[in-house]
């Protein structure tokens, strides 16, 4: 068991949140009951999560996507109102970071999408440094790991370039980071993986040479929140649950 408040602090001290200007508030965002025992992870705080988490007995809900979003209508009315309700009525937590789970060396989405695929990253560039880069031990076809990628993320992907081009420096970012497509074509890349791909990146991969990989929004930032949340549970002895909220974007 963890107070609320020393769960927080600490969270926020290892996400470095002070780095980072993000769209959104990162820490504690609804405030609960004080004790935690169990913490529930899931991608975002939607209400199919929220009901599922309780049912979980969740004293916490942690979660990369979670509310009060910049540019958003500041009404607690609708749905952000029967989520916060929901919340509020069954005195859960409610914790996010977005940002600064991307970024995280250890813990953070980008690191762990390597960490699954078997990408180990070089580096990191770019805004709050999201962009991965490495280079890989032997050169493989774009349709290899296209199949990889598939496999390892259980999903069936969409893929820009010729299968049978040949792949050896690889870039990634997880999420809607299509538009760090510039950025990774400035560092030289084979491809470069993301979890959404717009009109424009189709033209950008093509006509740059460099494939690309849209692997899914959700599917691409599931590791994360679980590594964080796993972390959390052997530093404080909680029970810890990653509750998969299916979502095909």
């Amino acid at each position: 068991m963890v107070k609320i408040n020393e769960l927080t602090h600490y969270t926020q001290q290892l996400m470095q949140v002070e780095r980072f200007k993000d769209y959104c508030p990162n820490g504690l965002q609804v405030e609960g009951r004080v004790e935690i025992n169990k913490i529930v992870t899931g991608v975002t705080a939607s209400m199919a999560l929220l009901e599922a988490a309780h049912k979980a007995s969740a004293d916490l809900i942690l979660v990369h996507h979670g509310y009060f979003w910049k540019n958003e209508a500041s009404e607690i009315v609708g749905i952000k109102q029967r989520r916060l309700k929901f919340l509020l009525a069954h005195d859960i937590n409610l914790m996010a970071f977005h940002l600064p789970l991307d970024a995280h060396g250890e813990l953070g989405n980008n690191v762990q999408l390597g960490n699954l695929l078997g990408f180990k990253p070089q580096s990191y560039v770019g805004s709050d440094s999201l962009l991965a880069y490495t280079e890989l031990e032997m050169e493989l076809p774009l349709s290899e790991i296209v199949l990889l990628v598939e496999h390892r993320l259980r999903r069936k992907v969409m893929a820009i370039g010729e299968p049978a081009k040949k792949i050896n420096k690889v870039a990634w970012c997880t999420g809607a980071a299509q538009g760090y497509i510039d950025q990774a074509i400035a560092l030289d890349v084979d491809l470069f993986i993301s979890g959404e791909i717009s009109e424009q990146t189709t033209h950008q991969s093509l006509e740059s040479g460099v494939a690309y990989i849209s692997a899914g929004h959700h599917a691409t930032e599931r590791y994360g929140v679980q590594a964080l949340g796993r972390h959390l549970a052997d530093k404080f002895n909680l029970e810890h649950e990653f509750i998969d909220i299916h979502n095909p974007v």
